[in-house]
């Protein structure tokens, strides 16, 4: 089976875009510098011309206007974000414009375009530049809001973006993933990769989990199923604007517990949505209360080691896995210790 690193599928996706959709261009600050966004745009520049690949200004509110003049008049712009946190500046274009103009202008007028953003943790760098945004953007009508978490759902849905969306798309990336390799599925591609995928299969508890928390879920289903012969089924929701309600609930009825992890803040985000979902859907389904996973209700704090507490990770999705299949806090499962958790992440070093 083909292996591929989430960093080398969006060098891929990147390219592609620019081979199969003569009218796109790529645009954002860092994209032509020396580490090309973690190297997913290295060489673009010299190769399809500076006319088409550029770095931009210090002003995320004008370049965010100027994809829209560009999409409204035929180019495919994909705008790039080192930091998701630096969106927040293009908030006027991006929830007054791009989400709205198609609906303000009766449908006569499309914006199909790409914002890539950076989010997660990496090594120390506070409050300000480790934001996932996720819940704030998906709340807008008019965007469709992924979070890929393999390097297969980044061809699947880069590609379907640049040359058939039409549409604008946001893509938050998680920086731990760009260095994790994935298998790559030789199977057919899905018709609409803007869904949730069954990522594996379970009977004893749900877990719904977006970006790197998916590869969380999965090691912990792993971990737990070894351990104490629990199996988590593990559903990536993918595209936060268009979950897959009848996966999910399907997937509920059978296990009767659910966990929702996302890598962001539980209060009014990802988690609450889903519980929402599942609330006003068939709550009879439920032979537990909803279990949620995500990152301290607080600023990241900048010290590593209170970094460290800060997010979840695979032993926190273990924990609640053992203490929602058994119904007990004391489930008596032998967690991971830190050096099993060490071999499997990747540390992030920088230098963003």
């Amino acid at each position: 089976m083909k292996t591929m690193t989430y960093r080398e599928a969006i060098a891929r996706s990147m390219r592609g875009a620019l081979e199969k959709n003569p009218r796109s261009i790529i645009y954002g600050l860092g994209v032509t510098d020396f580490t090309g966004i973690f190297g997913t745009t290295l060489g673009l520049e010299k190769e399809f011309g500076s006319g088409r690949v550029f770095d931009t200004p210090l002003s995320e509110d004008a370049m965010t206007g100027f994809a829209v003049g560009a999409a409204l008049n035929g180019l495919y712009p994909i705008h790039i974000h080192i930091r998701a946190d630096f969106m927040l500046l293009a908030m006027n274009q991006l929830v007054n414009s791009i989400a709205k103009y198609k609906y303000m202008y009766g449908g006569l007028f499309e914006l199909p375009l790409l914002v890539r953003a950076v989010i997660g943790r990496s090594w120390g760098q506070g409050a300000q530049h480790s934001q996932s945004l996720q819940a704030l953007l998906s709340h807008v009508p008019g965007l469709t809001v992924v979070m890929p978490a393999s390097a297969q759902s980044v061809l699947d849905t880069y590609e379907y973006a640049a040359t058939k969306a039409r549409f604008p798309v946001i893509s938050l990336e998680h920086r731990l993933l760009y260095d994790y390799s994935f298998n790559l599925d030789a199977g057919a591609r899905p018709a609409d990769p803007f869904t949730s995928r069954l990522v594996r299969e379970g009977r004893h508890v749900t877990v719904a989990a977006t970006s790197v928390m998916v590869a969380d879920a999965v090691n912990a289903a792993k971990f737990v199923s070894e351990k104490a012969g629990i199996e988590a089924e593990v559903i990536d929701l993918h595209c936060l604007t268009r979950p897959d309600s009848k996966l999910l609930l399907d997937s509920v009825r059978k296990t009767g517990r659910l966990i929702v992890a996302d890598a962001g803040w539980a209060p009014f985000g990802v988690c609450a949505e889903i519980s929402r979902l599942v609330a006003t859907s068939d709550p009879g389904l439920l032979k537990a209360p909803v279990q949620e996973i995500a990152q301290a209700h607080s600023p990241c704090p900048t010290a590593k080691t209170l970094e460290n507490h800060f997010y979840p990770d695979m032993g926190t999705v273990a924990d609640a896995i053992c203490r929602l299949a058994s119904g007990r806090k004391d489930h008596g499962v032998e967690l991971p210790s830190a050096d099993y958790k060490r071999r499997l992440y990747k540390e992030f070093k920088g230098p963003f």
